[in-house]
């Protein structure tokens, strides 16, 4: 009976044996299972990056310059779900030499901001501009270096950042569309400076960039190139506290601050597994939906789960929520961090139709806008790629915004907006154009949104199909 056991315990051991991957594979999966997670978390810096580097190696913008698009956008810049009916003025700074001053104009008859600061984990630092701390006054924004232990000079809005790097986005608000309104856009823009603090005495000329024709892309690559990326992000900036339990874990990947980073062939392939999982889980989230902003059953959504909004708003202090996979899923369609969204603006997003239907490029739609939209500066609806949330490449236009005088209005107030591949017959000033091959979302930006949109007495109605002749 002995041995009949023995040989039972012989068979079972080695059944176990040969379900047990070989160490080779359970390295690999070690590798790919870090990658996913490592993609996710370094979201928002990357994408950060992206941005950096497209500035660096496309134009001749440097650090402590602005680079600005002199025209309303079009598909020649492809960040993610940017705004077509504001001019961009950008600028990337860098505090490992001193504080940097941002300095901006005051609001007047000439021009407005609405604008961001941000670290390179894209959390909000403060809001700029009209309905930012200045107030439209204008302001100088002094952003302090981590561990900075010096007392800022009076006259200044002190920003404490606990990265070196970091940018400024800054909307120079436009009346209109028209060549003298976007002239008077940029010449206000022009009026902003960024210069070091220990040149505050006699700053230098700040440099702007009109990138308006050159090709700027910044959307998420989910190759290998991804965690180069995150490589000079961990050798130029210092670990967070909140962050150092992925020392270990990017180690493994050969990401290692001090060290440099030269993957070989073979863990080139485990990390392209591990960031192409990465993006099938955060499509895969996104495609699910973001939580309804009007009603249970509405397609606008919110621009971001509420939970990631609340927590970045207060710097993700609380010692008890860290929502990485949030924050990674949105730092995937999209950039910038607000400090107080609802102020100075407010985004809505919808991915589908009233039926619940995907938008489809090849096929025709109309969004109305109710009468006495709650703005007091303007609305605007964009259309871009589902895939790569960038503006839809090779279309005429991306948008249509209450600052087009010649949109035809209804009897009531009412605006009509039509999304397709050819506009409805005496309908082209209303019409947003689509790529028939490809699918599409939509993001409904309110400037200096007003009460009744947070408490819905003001209702976006969901999107419907019109059928064409």
């Amino acid at each position: 009976m002995r041995a009949v056991f023995t040989a039972i315990f012989a068979l079972l051991f080695a059944a176990a044996q040969a379900q047990q991957p070989a160490p080779g594979d359970l390295e690999r999966r070690l590798v790919e299972r870090r990658a996913v997670e490592a993609v996710i978390w370094g979201m928002p810096a990357v994408n950060y990056d992206l941005m950096l580097q497209e500035m660096l190696t496309k134009t001749p913008g440097k650090v402590h310059q602005v680079i600005y698009w002199g025209r309303p956008l079009d598909s020649k810049n492809q960040t993610l779900t940017p705004n077509p009916d504001a001019l961009y003025f950008m600028a990337f700074f860098n505090t490992k030499d001193g504080p940097i001053v941002l300095d901006l104009p005051p609001g007047d008859a000439k021009g407005s901001f609405n604008g961001n600061i941000v670290t390179i984990w894209q959390m909000p630092l403060e809001d700029a501009g009209l309905l930012g701390a200045d107030k439209g006054k204008g302001g100088k924004y002094l952003v302090l270096p981590p561990g900075y232990k010096g007392k800022p000079p009076r006259g200044y809005i002190p920003l404490q950042s606990d990265t070196f790097g970091g940018y400024m986005l800054l909307r120079s608000n436009l009346k209109s569309h028209s060549e003298a309104d976007v002239a008077s856009s940029v010449a206000y823009g022009k009026r902003m400076k960024i210069y070091p603090l220990s040149q505050a005495a006699h700053p230098p000329a700040t440099v702007f960039n009109d990138v308006k024709d050159i090709g700027f892309d910044s959307t998420i690559r989910y190759d290998a190139s991804f965690f180069a990326h995150l490589d000079r992000i961990v050798q130029t900036e210092p670990w967070l506290p909140r962050d150092r339990a992925m020392i270990d874990q990017l180690k493994s990947l050969g990401i290692e601050k001090g060290k440099p980073y030269r993957p070989d062939e073979a863990r080139t392939t485990e990390l392209t597994a591990g960031v192409q999982e990465a993006r099938d889980w955060l499509e895969r989230t996104y495609d699910a939906g973001l939580p309804p902003f009007f009603s249970p059953t509405s397609r606008w959504t919110f621009p971001a789960p509420p939970e990631l909004i609340k927590l970045a708003q207060g710097g993700y202090n609380d010692t008890d929520a860290y929502p990485t996979d949030l924050r990674g899923l949105a730092y995937s369609y999209a950039y910038i961090g607000i400090k107080r969204l609802g102020a100075g603006q407010f985004y809505m997003i919808s991915i589908r139709d009233k039926d619940g239907d995907a938008f489809d490029g090849a096929r025709t739609y109309r969004l109305t806008v109710p009468p006495k939209a709650p703005v007091e500066q303007y609305w605007s609806v964009t259309a871009y790629d589902r895939q790569t949330h960038a503006l839809i490449r090779g279309m005429p236009r991306a948008s249509r915004s209450s600052q087009i005088p010649e949109m035809q209005k209804n009897a009531d107030g009412s605006l009509e907006v039509y999304f397709g591949p050819k506009p409805p017959a005496g309908k082209e000033t209303n019409w947003v154009p689509t790529d028939p091959g490809r699918k599409f979302e939509l993001m409904f930006r309110a400037y200096a949104p007003t009460k009744a949109l947070f408490d819905k007495s003001w209702v976006l109605p969901d999107v419907e199909k019109v059928a064409t002749p």
